[in-house]
């Protein structure tokens, strides 16, 4: 009677178990940036704790976060967010404070990668892509991406002014030390949205990652702005002519951020730790060739793969970091200017 007992209620615990078995939902931008954040995150993290990942994808739609946490009905309990929304979210009351005892030393981390409100999780730029069989030669700038007479054909463009407002001073001959202080007079967005002028007849744009190199692929433009992890999947995918100019690339971090109100707040810290340790950094460009924030990962990383990553040396060098105080201070205005030109 006892044995019978005992096995019933070890049957009772296994169901009671299974039933509220930890789940964690994260959101990231999806595609190839999400099954790279499988393979190196989110199964090591099932594995190593029974905690199910319940992966979603958006494309940066701040206003549904917002809304989930001022109707304290928070669903998403970990998300990625661009460096300009960090501080805002952190400012406005919708993002968590991280706890780092948890997640590790705000020492161990790049310089900005570790917030109050977000950890970066990886460092990405965004390039000039373009297809090498469709032009004699290679662009190197953004200067020969407004070129049309050199390098005729469409352009992809990503359909913000974050980013676009860059390139377009860029391409006007603003030094990459000058950007910013350019932008931040009216005169310079002036500027920027002439030579935005230039460029438009010839522009397709784009807002989910995966558009740009599918634009390359099917011919629709012959070069475009593009997230560079993107561009080196579509090549190990097979598509070898495709191509990154690094020269301009504007590099920023990635975050993760905690939604405020999130009930799995404890276990969303634990997750995210698991993700900033060096090697599972390391996994993680060695499936999308983004670069590592944690310091110890960097002299971990094999010479071959660290050449093909944003934050290489080499690559930084001819690049413009992108100033998320500057958009946070400006992005609202900018983006409705820019919205309402694009829709012109």
């Amino acid at each position: 009677m006892k044995a019978k007992l005992s096995l019933a209620a070890a049957l009772i615990a296994f169901v009671s178990g299974a039933v509220h078995a930890e789940e964690l939902s994260v959101i990231s931008f999806g595609g190839a940036n999400k099954e790279a954040q499988v393979k190196a995150y989110y199964e090591p993290f099932t594995k190593a704790t029974g905690t199910k990942i319940v992966a979603g994808e958006y494309n940066g739609e701040m206003a549904k976060l917002k809304a989930m946490v001022e109707t304290h009905s928070v669903s998403w309990d970990v998300v990625e967010v661009e460096s300009s929304e960090v501080a805002r979210g952190c400012d406005e009351g919708f993002f968590e404070k991280l706890d780092y005892k948890i997640i590790g030393k705000k020492s161990d981390f790049i310089p900005g990668a570790a917030t109050k409100c977000g950890v970066g999780m990886f460092v990405y730029s965004t390039v000039i892509a373009y297809d090498s069989n469709k032009l004699k030669t290679a662009p190197t700038s953004w200067a020969d991406f407004w070129d049309v007479k050199k390098f005729p054909g469409k352009r992809g463009l990503r359909k913000t002014a974050k980013y676009a407002l860059e390139a377009a001073l860029l391409a006007d001959g603003v030094a990459a030390k000058d950007v910013y202080a350019e932008l931040a007079t009216p005169a310079g967005v002036d500027r920027a949205f002439k030579k935005l002028d230039e460029l438009k007849p010839n522009i397709q744009w784009w807002e989910a990652g995966a558009q740009a190199p599918q634009y390359l692929m099917s011919g629709d433009v012959v070069m475009t702005s593009a997230f560079n992890g993107r561009i080196a999947n579509a090549q190990k995918e097979g598509n070898k002519n495709l191509n990154i100019a690094w020269n301009g690339g504007l590099y920023e971090v990635e975050y993760w951020v905690v939604p405020k109100g999130t009930p799995n707040k404890d276990l969303a810290m634990k997750f995210i730790a698991s993700t900033v340790k060096p090697q599972s950094q390391i996994d993680y460009a060695k499936q999308i060739p983004y670069g590592p924030t944690t310091k110890g990962a960097a002299g971990m990383i094999d010479p071959a793969l660290a050449a093909t990553l944003p934050s290489s040396a080499e690559n930084l060098s001819v690049a413009v970091a992108v100033d998320p105080t500057f958009w946070l201070d400006h992005g609202e205005e900018l983006e409705r200017r820019f919205n309402a030109w694009a829709a012109k």
